[in-house]
């Protein structure tokens, strides 16, 4: 039997690559959480950080692990809040030399996880917290500072969907609102414990919203100017894993099986970006939540139909390799923007910029900082300056 051939636009990018594996160990399963005292053991963690955020602390999966910590030496951090700050990590990295730490445990969401690798950074390398960020200068200028110092191991308990544990990259607002974004592949968790049992109590709602999030990691991974092969192939998987696990969370918000199914895609779309990197549409997200405060979670799943249309002609191919994956297949970019509306419904997650607190006064604003944000430069159309980018925005306000 002969092999039937494939459209070109339906293969991966065989270009010349690199592609990283950092040694980050997942355990899955429900009840993980009661290893934690051995697991943080074996990686020779005596005395570790804990980051968390303040609603985290009362909810199930903060006390599994509060109890499993019970034997072992730790240091409770102050709460995290959304975003991060300069401020905290500075206060915690300095805490972490004068304490001994020798590890970090972040609980929770984006912010904890972020905040870690920010702290495990600044206590390694030193100096100032903004002398290590990333720098783009628009159109295309982007200088990354060189992070060579060793870093303590960082494990991660997630309680959302982003992915955020997983990746060697993060962002905190500094003191005037601009996020500082960093990447250091020494950062990318050591190790990762999901117990879905442990999540059910985290709001259904944040959790197909943070979702849409590790989705956006997934398609953005796809059209990134870095990327490789083996990305996308974990991307094409995690997309159809999304379509299928954001509906049933919602559906059945206290169903473990779905909650697995949901933060296993997250898993992967973290690990799609240890190799891609976001583009335009992380871009404008993390400019909403700096200059409002909105979750990233609620930004992402406003924005992702919009940024896809957005790219749709410059990314053709990949979008329609994105297409192709959904559960019940599609071609072109076209068709993954209505499959994108129709999740949004099916995930109840929000649809418009002013539902989730943005206001129309800081339209202009937002498009002004999104023009710094590093992630144009890898964005397949160009953006120089600031009127694509107000178009839209109103397209999703």
């Amino acid at each position: 039997m002969s092999a039937q051939p494939t459209s070109p636009a339906l293969m991966p990018d065989m270009r010349a690559f690199v592609h990283r594996s950092p040694a980050t160990r997942l355990v899955l399963g429900d009840g993980c959480i009661g290893r934690l005292g051995e697991e943080l053991a074996g990686l020779g963690i005596r005395r570790p950080l804990v980051l968390t955020g303040t609603r985290v602390r009362a909810s199930t999966l903060y006390r599994h692990a509060h109890e499993a910590l019970a034997a072992t030496d730790h240091v409770l951090a102050e709460p995290v809040p959304a975003h991060s700050s300069v401020a905290l990590v500075q206060s915690l990295a300095r805490r972490v030399r004068a304490k001994g730490i020798d590890g970090f445990l972040a609980i929770g969401g984006g912010s904890a996880s972020d905040t870690a690798k920010a702290v495990c950074l600044l206590a390694a390398e030193g100096g100032r917290l903004a002398d290590h960020a990333v720098r783009f200068t628009p159109p295309a200028t982007l200088v990354a500072p060189p992070l060579r110092a060793p870093k303590l191991p960082i494990v991660a308990l997630p309680g959302t969907a982003s992915g955020a544990e997983v990746t060697p990259s993060l962002g905190v607002r500094d003191e005037e609102g601009a996020k500082l974004l960093f990447t250091d592949f020494q950062l990318a968790a050591r190790l990762v414990l999901i117990d879905p049992a442990a999540t059910l109590d985290i709001p259904a709602a944040l959790m197909c919203a943070t979702g849409m999030n590790g989705l956006a990691h997934c398609i953005e991974g796809l059209y990134s100017r870095e990327r490789s092969p083996l990305a996308e192939t974990i991307a094409l998987d995690a997309i159809g894993r999304f379509f299928t696990a954001l509906p049933a969370v919602h559906r059945q918000p206290h169903d473990p099986h779905a909650r697995a199914a949901l933060l296993y895609a997250a898993h992967l779309s973290g690990l799609v970006l240890i190799n891609a990197r976001t583009c335009l549409h992380h871009a404008v997200c993390h400019a909403i939540g700096a200059v409002t405060g909105v979750g990233h979670g609620a930004a992402n799943a406003v924005m992702l139909p919009h940024s896809v249309a957005f790219n749709a002609e410059e990314a053709a191919a990949p979008l329609a390799r994105a297409a192709a994956a959904l559960p019940g297949g599609g071609t072109g970019a076209g068709e993954l923007v209505s499959a994108l509306r129709w999740l949004q419904t099916a995930a109840g997650v929000p649809t418009r910029l002013r539902d989730i607190g943005v206001p129309a006064d800081a339209l202009d604003r937002i498009a002004a900082k999104s023009l710094r944000e590093r992630g144009l430069f890898y964005n397949p159309r160009p953006v120089a300056d600031a009127p694509p980018l107000r178009a839209l925005l109103e397209a999703a306000f």
